[in-house]
């Protein structure tokens, strides 16, 4: 049992499954506490402030994450291996803050009112120390050679600990602002940290050359940042739309139906959301197998995507039935009868998980398969049809249109999607013919 144990810990997957998991868990039982100590409009408050944050996440990353080391190994000479690491990273961090700054005053123009006492501070540390996010691209080459424990570990323990704090934060009365500005701290160590084990732990780029000396903003070079923006412009686009289709429901709420109503809603969507951790980190963990598959052809390429698509979406059903059918016992258990609305958005908010999980696979095999514009495509017209949806369904249906709003535009943009395009509807079939 010892030894069954201590290999599970040491597993690859293991190490970013529990990375992923601490954040969200954390995430979760930090909003029980919100809601319970601060009321649902507070928590409303959070939720939006947050999902402004998330949508700094794509704009800054610039679809780099799996491009850049991609671009990488191309090069022969470590020297132009290095410069392309470090050009993103610098691209990363300029736009990161010029990011920031935009975001805070697009925030101040619609949300006024928000920006006063603490929350002037907090609202402004988060969305700027969000830049040092382009660290993290030093994990993905740490991932590459080899290196997934570490960094994952490292990003566990600093959501851990931060998580301990805001806890103890809001049993001693602190506010919302505490919490933001603690999350935007958290960014900047988790950024440092992924760094600083890149400098410790990363390899020679190829056997006999030396290590690289550390990050110097001097290193950037033009010609591998313009060819890296060409190379992912695809895939920056789709993530800025994917993250507002995602997000937008929270925004609308709290500017059609208030910030009490946003609260409610979010209660139901963060337990919802929190299954899609095992998709994100699996579907990671499988992807340099996709690649290999591919490289060896289509029939074994398809077979080992199919195999992935029945687990993935035969887990998210059996989550969706059991969340369904507990629905009421845990939203009084957690929230208390204040939330009892938030039971109905769950049992619709949860199906979406069926097409998300899915999907991640499906954003794997367009980037292994070089279909990028579709990626985008498909995320552009589920943003049109959730802002679209919300418009029309929460003055009827308030929260829960909002709800179905979410599970219709995800449907549309996780799956069915690609039985619009001729390429991917003859993939599909492809992938649906093809048996072990």
């Amino acid at each position: 049992m010892l030894k069954l144990i201590k290999k599970l810990l040491y597993a690859r997957a293991t190490a970013m499954l529990g990375d992923k998991l601490v954040k969200l868990a954390s995430g979760a039982i930090l909003t029980v506490f919100v809601a319970r100590m601060l009321g649902a409009s507070e928590l409303g408050i959070y939720s939006i402030v947050m999902a402004w944050s998330a949508f700094l996440v794509p704009i800054t990353s610039l679809g780099l994450n799996n491009i850049v080391v991609r671009q990488m190994v191309k090069h022969d000479n470590g020297h132009a291996a290095m410069t392309m690491l470090y050009s993103a990273v610098t691209l990363r961090l300029l736009l990161g803050i010029v990011g920031g700054g935009v975001m805070l005053l697009a925030f101040y123009l619609l949300y006024p009112d928000m920006l006063a006492g603490n929350t002037a501070i907090a609202i402004p540390a988060l969305f700027l120390l969000q830049a040092f996010f382009g660290f993290l691209l030093f994990e993905f080459y740490l991932n590459y050679q080899g290196t997934f424990r570490s960094p994952a570990y490292a990003k566990s323990v600093i959501s851990l600990v931060s998580f301990a704090v805001k806890l103890t934060l809001l049993y001693r009365g602190f506010g919302i602002a505490s919490l933001l500005l603690l999350t935007g701290i958290e960014f900047l160590v988790v950024g440092l940290a992924q760094y600083f084990l890149y400098r410790h732990k990363h390899q020679p780029y190829k056997e006999g050359e030396s290590r690289w000396p550390g990050y110097h903003p001097g290193h950037f070079s033009w010609q591998h940042a313009k060819l890296l923006l060409k190379r992912s412009s695809w895939l920056w686009l789709s993530g800025i739309v994917s993250v507002i289709y995602l997000k937008i429901d929270i925004v609308m709420l709290g500017a059609m139906a208030g910030t009490e109503q946003a609260g409610i809603y979010a209660a139901a969507s963060r337990l919802s959301e929190l299954w899609y951790v095992f998709p994100a980190t699996l579907a990671a963990r499988y992807y340099p197998d996709m690649i290999k598959a591919h490289q060896q052809g289509w029939t074994p390429y398809y077979l080992k995507l199919r195999r992935y698509a029945l687990m993935f979406f035969s887990a998210a059903v059996a989550i969706a039935v059991v969340m369904s059918l507990t629905s009421p016992w845990i939203i009084s258990l957690l929230f208390g009868q204040d939330f009892a609305a938030a039971v109905d958005v769950l049992r619709i908010h949860i199906w979406a998980g069926c097409f998300v999980f899915v999907r991640y696979l499906i954003s794997q095999h367009l980037l292994i398969t070089e279909q990028e514009p579709l990626s985008l495509l498909s995320h552009s017209v589920g943003a049109v049809l959730n802002v679209g949806l919300n418009f029309w369904l929460i003055p009827k249906m308030g929260i829960v249109g909002a709800a179905w709003a979410t599970l219709i535009s995800y449907a549309y943009a996780s799956f069915f999607f690609l039985l619009f395009a001729r390429s991917t509807r003859q993939q599909l079939w492809q992938l649906i013919r093809t048996r072990a």
